[in-house]
């Protein structure tokens, strides 16, 4: 049982700005598929590295943010790189759309409005 994955037009954004900086960053996130999110969502193993956004979770779509990420461009930091990624996590389909990835340092928090028009425009294709 796999998850099937997609990304958002405004994620291939963030994604490229942060590949000048961070070159692991493409097979950073594939670890991160297999040992964080199929870990979690599929086998159930919490290791305290995903959490479910409050207000963004409900029975058909759950948004979550993946904290631990381990990425190698920032050495010696593990998988406390300060990389986040904001994803939808869809239970009944197995599949994940990413929406946002940036680095703690440049951004605080994920963007709470970039997520309310994510989820506006998959509730509108529906």
């Amino acid at each position: 049982m796999r998850i099937r994955y997609s990304l958002t037009v405004s994620f291939e954004t963030d994604l490229r700005r942060l590949l000048k900086r961070y070159g692991s960053l493409l097979a950073d996130i594939e670890e991160a598929k297999v040992y964080a999110l199929e870990a979690y969502h599929i086998n159930l193993i919490d290791r305290r590295a995903i959490f479910p956004i409050p207000g963004f979770c409900f029975e058909r779509v759950k948004v979550c943010k993946l904290k631990k990420f381990a990425c190698k461009s920032l050495k010696n930091r593990g998988n406390q790189s300060g990389i986040r990624i904001i994803y939808a996590f869809y239970p009944v389909d197995l599949k994940i759309e990413f929406i946002e990835i940036y680095y703690k340092a440049d951004q605080a928090n994920e963007d709470h409005d970039r997520i309310k028009a994510y989820l506006k425009q998959k509730n509108e294709a529906e």
